[in-house]
Order: structure tokens, then sequence, then C-alpha cells
């Protein structure tokens, strides 16, 4: 038996499912992006704040600037003496040509920051003048200008407060991403897990039904997701199996039960002529009958081919558009000389030219199976015996029709007369398989149509009913 492998351990069959591994590059992928995200935001936070503060910088500088040309240092001294008092992140310092403060808030600085004015904002360490001489504790945007007499006025913004604001959105947008994989990891052992139980249920399922109960389905849940159309799928597969398991025992039987009578008839014919001598003559005869018993075995067998082979939709020929019409006429005029042989009145009824898309081999053998029926069997019911031939369209549907008013089928056995070699026991004494109605039933749902049977008062009325045009079924 086909062993459907079970992973020994229940935590390990979660890792190696289809759905961590999908979660694995999927977690892979948002990482990288989060990361990019949380760099990007983080950045472009930080070049924001930067430039606000170039613009403060800037913008303080110049009234600065217009309070130096109004009073010269005295009164830059004064006024900057009075914004140091003030909380905040603003930096102010004034020092001589010897470097030496005159005013302000910052109480060191490197000398380079002095000596080498550069123009422009630049980021440089500091320190403010309540730390005392710690050049180097904080950092600071600021920019320097040289004044008349050699003096350097130096104006900035700590920081701080900015780097302290991309640290918090930093780590906000990682606490994000943190609580985003904690749900997304229970998102996922909670799928995985609904999806294993949906899996062991079908794996069992399967087991069972490889053990050899073919009537076992897989649960359809109802919510209409991915399994439920896989287990729909399978389920209608296993329908058509156990169907065509059905029919091959059936089949079987039916072989054993109808084709021992010809075999056997066959072989006492033989043995008869053995036993009784008589000649060639009687040689000849029991030959030629052994050949006819032959050919009907051969008949009966090219039929279960040609069924099994229409049933598997496998038929060699192709589909293409033909005219119905024009095949119920060639039928019709095949069987006109039969007959009229057989005292029987056929007749070619009114035939549109409607097309169907279908194989035109197996629909001619479809239609000759029915009117030779219905020859046959015409003048069961007294009287004189008609046969008619119809194609006609009605509400989408292109039907073929074959009547006759002859003792017809009892309501009852009109389904089971469509099975291989079922055989009412008024038809015993008339030669064939019962297989004719079973070959025009397996053809007419290969082109996904239907064969019914109706009482034609009297009489059988055979239908048989095709999709119009292209709305045929592929082979």
């Amino acid at each position: 038996m086909v062993d459907i492998g079970r992973p020994h351990h229940p935590r390990l069959r979660l890792f190696r499912t289809t759905a961590f591994k999908l979660s694995v590059i999927y977690f892979a992928v948002f990482s990288v992006f989060a990361a990019f995200l949380i760099g990007y935001i983080a950045s472009s936070t930080t070049q924001l704040l930067t430039s606000q503060m170039r613009e403060a910088v800037d913008t303080e500088l110049k009234g600065l600037e217009d309070e130096y040309r109004q009073g010269g240092i005295p009164r830059l001294a004064l006024v900057i003496d009075r914004r140091s008092r003030q909380p905040g992140a603003s930096l102010y310092l004034i020092a001589d040509a010897n470097g030496d403060k005159i005013a302000g808030n910052v109480s060191a600085v490197p000398e380079s920051v002095l000596n080498g004015v550069r123009t422009g904002v630049q980021t440089v360490p500091y320190a403010r003048l309540d730390e005392g001489d710690r050049s180097g504790s904080h950092s600071a945007l600021v920019r320097v200008v040289e004044l008349p007499g050699g003096f350097r006025m130096l104006v900035g913004r700590d920081i701080g407060e900015r780097d302290y604001l991309a640290h918090v959105i930093k780590r906000a947008l990682i606490l994000t991403l943190g609580m985003m994989v904690v749900l997304g990891l229970a998102s996922w052992l909670f799928v995985s897990r609904r999806v294993l139980r949906r899996i062991d249920s079908m794996s069992e399922t399967s087991r069972t039904i490889i053990a050899g109960d073919l009537s076992r389905r897989l649960e359809v849940t109802g919510t209409r997701d991915e399994f439920d159309r896989l287990a729909e799928s399978v389920n209608a597969m296993l329908v058509r199996i156990e169907r065509l398991m059905v029919g091959l025992k059936e089949v079987s039987d039916n072989i054993a039960h109808d084709l021992k009578t010809p075999l056997s008839r066959l072989r006492s014919r033989a043995e008869a002529a053995l036993a009784q001598g008589g000649g060639e003559a009687a040689y000849r005869e029991a030959l030629q009958a052994a050949i006819e018993d032959a050919d009907q075995l051969i008949r009966t067998f090219n039929a279960l081919l040609m069924i099994a082979r229409v049933e598997a939709g496998s038929s060699n020929a192709e589909f293409d558009r033909i005219p119905l019409g024009t095949i119920a006429g060639d039928i019709f005029e095949l069987y006109e000389p039969l007959a009229e042989e057989a005292g029987v009145d056929l007749r070619l009824e009114d035939c549109p030219a409607v097309e169907i898309r279908a194989n035109r081999e197996l629909v001619s053998q479809a239609l000759a199976n029915l009117v030779d029926n219905a020859i046959k069997y015409a003048h069961e019911a007294g009287g004189e015996p008609k046969v008619s031939i119809t194609v006609r369209q009605d509400r989408g549907r292109v039907e073929m029709v074959v009547a006759d008013n002859g003792s017809g089928i009892p309501a009852e056995d009109r389904e089971r007369v469509t099975q291989r070699f079922v055989r009412l026991e008024k038809s015993r004494s008339k030669p064939g398989a019962g297989l004719g109605l079973s070959l025009v039933s397996a053809v007419a749902q290969l082109h996904g149509g239907s064969l019914k049977l109706e009482d034609n008062q009297p009489g059988l009325r055979a239908i048989v009913s095709f999709p119009a045009g292209d709305a045929v079924a592929d082979a």
C-alpha cells in the first residue's frame, strides 16, 4: 500500500510546511524593507530638522549683524548676554582676536573653529558655560563670522534634541516592527496549525481511499477557500473513478455471463461437427456457423473497446464543426434499403441546417445504432412499422431524434438499458450484445450532451441532445 508520510514530531512538521517556507521568505523581504523604511524615515527626519536649524541660525545671525552695525561690540555683547540667559538650544559666543570670550553661553569650542573661519554651517563639539571647560561634551550646528577688529561671533543650535527625536522615531519604528513580527509569528502559527489540520484530514481520508474504500470523500467545510476547491475537484474525480470501477466490475460480470453463451455455442458446434462426421458439406456448415459466432464476438469486443475509449475521452478523431442534418441524411440513405427489405417505413423528417462541434464518426455511429435498433423492434407492436429520423433545435440545444411505433421500453427499464450488456427479455431472441444504447449514451456524454428515452405512444422515442455551436466541450 502506498504510504503517505507522516513527520514524526509535530513541531518539525510546522517547519517543513510550505507556509513556513513562504513565511520565512516574506519575513526576510519585509525585514529588509522595514529596515530601509526605518533608516529612510530617521534620515529624512534628521535632514529636515538640520535644515530648519540651519535656517534658524542664518536668520538669527543676520539679526545680530544688524545689532552690531547699530551699536558695535558693546551693543552686540549686551544683546547676546541677554539672549544667553534664556533657556533653549540657542548658542552664542563673541570672542576677541586672541580667542578670549567677551559674551555668550558657550565656554569652550575647538580653537580651529574660531581661528579658521569657514563659510556656512558646521557641526562642532562644544561645552556650555555652566558646565565648565569640557569641550566635546555636546555637539552643535554653528556658524562663525568675523567682525571688524578681529572679533569672532558664533551662533548655533544644540543638536541634542534633534538626535533625541531621531532616536525616539527609530525606537518607535523598531518597536512597531517587533510587534508586527510577534503578531506575524502568532498568525503564522495559527494559520499553519489550521492548514496542517486540513491536510491531516485530507491525508487520513486519502489513506482510507488508498486502502480500497472508494466511497470516502474529502471534507468540504463550506469556506470556499483553496482547500475546499481542491477537495471538490478531488471528490469529483473520486466519483468518476468509483463509477468507472463499478462499471468495470459490471462489465467483467457481464462479459463472464453474456459471452459465455456464444463461446459455449461455438464450442458445441465444433464438437458436434467432429462427432457427427458427415463429410465436407457438414464441416463447411459448421465452420460457417463458427465464423458467424466469432464475428459476433468480435463485434461485441469492438463495441466494448469503442465505449471504453469514448468514456475515457480518448477518441483519436478530432472535433470539428459538422452539419447534423447532412449526417442524418447519410444514415437515412445507408439504412433505407435495409428498412425496405424489413418492411419498415423509414422516413427522414425536417432536418434544418444546424451545426455542432463534434466527432463526425462517433455521432454517425450513435445515430446508426439508434436507427438499427428502431428497425429491429418496430415490428413488435403489430401494424405498419414506421421509423423516423429528425434533427431539431430546442432552447439552445440541437437534438437528434429517432422514433418508432414498436413496443417501446417500459419506463422503469429506460435508464437501465443504457448500461452495458443489459438486454430485456423480449430482445433476447434478437441478435446483439446489449451495447448499442451504451455506446450512444457514452457518445452523447463525451460531447456534453445526453441520451433521453421517451414513450412515443406507441413505441420508443430516443433523443440525443447536443450543445449548439461552439458550446460543445473539447474532447
